[in-house]
């Protein structure tokens, strides 16, 4: 009998890993325990040398014991629950990297570590074209000046109409599997797209029908800027003051994808002295942002929790595809999202 530790959270719920890991493991005895973290009601962050983690490691190892198989999104997975736990061989992840996992010492212990990519990638891609057209044509400003007793015909006015995306060029900083989905979206209305990502290829983006650019000259050219770049040292703050000021007058900027890829200081001014038409943002630089932030007075402002991959088919689909490497590995054979690829090669019998 495998006995497996499901540590979800209220986004993932450890059932999920449950059912996902009864349907896919046929004809493996599975013994499963369960625990369940507060995450997203209670924030995450560094917990034991790992970053964007729910729990503590006490909570992991009672609820662990000897288990060989941890399906988990949050749970911290540290040197000190890796070292304590010399059964685990197998851990999955719900989530488009393993930061809550310490890497090196999975990696040292000889346990797998698999993640779920793209997992998100439609409804984060879905929410960002949310924010572009609730950003273009004050959706939220009106809904809020409504519900407070505005009419606000003046929206109406010539100088203050919104924008369109058919005809309009959007650029879109990064170009992976939320990017492309949100560059058809955007074909679909009649926008031209500018796409600015150096591991992209210039056969690849004529072919999907965008056109490829430097950074600055995207920025030039998009009347709206949307922005989905992994955060990395090289991309931290790769939206900034300096280039800020390449955008045409009243452009709106879209930020759903990570907080650190934008420099926030410069913004209420150019939002106050219009060269930056809107702003919409589902992530920052601090999170939750304190109650004082200048943004939140700054005009023409759409801000959500960091809400851009909540729903419901992302969590299941996330259980299933650490439920289907799990099945995998179980069965012998090599998981297909493996973090630490260099365990398998020290792992003998695991086919193709």
């Amino acid at each position: 009998m495998t006995k497996v530790l499901a540590a979800g959270d209220r986004f993932v719920d450890p059932q999920l890993f449950v059912s996902a890991l009864t349907e896919r493991a046929v004809g493996h005895d599975l013994s499963f325990s369960t625990m369940k973290t507060g995450w997203p009601v209670e924030p995450f962050g560094p917990v034991g040398g790992v970053r964007e983690a729910s729990g503590t490691e006490q909570q992991v190892l009672e609820a662990l014991g000897d288990a060989e198989i941890l399906a988990t999104q949050m749970a911290p997975v540290t040197a000190e629950v890796l070292g304590k736990s010399p059964n685990l061989r197998f851990v999955g992840v719900a989530r488009g990297g393993p930061v809550n996992v310490d890497l090196a010492a999975a990696t040292e212990a000889g346990v797998i570590v698999s993640y779920t990519p793209a997992r998100n990638a439609a409804a984060a891609a879905e929410f960002a074209v949310g924010l572009i057209l609730a950003a273009m044509r004050r959706i939220a400003d009106s809904n809020a000046e409504l519900k407070n007793g505005n009419w606000r015909g003046d929206y109406y006015a010539y100088e203050q109409a919104g924008l369109e995306l058919e005809g309009a060029t959007v650029g879109l900083v990064g170009y992976g599997a939320i990017g492309r989905i949100v560059a058809r979206v955007l074909s679909a209305f009649g926008a031209h797209v500018l796409v600015s990502d150096p591991f992209v290829g210039r056969a690849e983006a004529d072919r999907d029908g965008v056109r490829l650019v430097e950074l600055d000259d995207l920025l030039r050219a998009s009347s709206v800027v949307s922005l989905h770049a992994r955060l990395t040292p090289e991309t931290e703050h790769l939206i900034n003051a300096e280039n800020l000021a390449l955008l045409p007058e009243g452009a709106v900027l879209v930020n759903s994808a990570r907080g650190g890829l934008l420099d926030y200081a410069p913004l209420p001014e150019l939002l106050e002295s219009g060269r930056l038409g809107g702003l919409a943002l589902d992530v920052y630089d601090i999170e939750p942002p304190p109650r004082d932030w200048p943004l939140f007075n700054a005009p023409n402002v759409i801000t959500t929790p960091h809400l851009a991959g909540a729903t419901r088919r992302t969590a299941d689909r996330a259980a299933a595809i650490v439920a289907g490497d799990a099945a995998l590995f179980l069965d012998g054979r090599r998981p297909r999202h493996v973090a630490n690829p260099e365990v398998l090669e020290r792992l003998e019998g695991l086919s193709p």
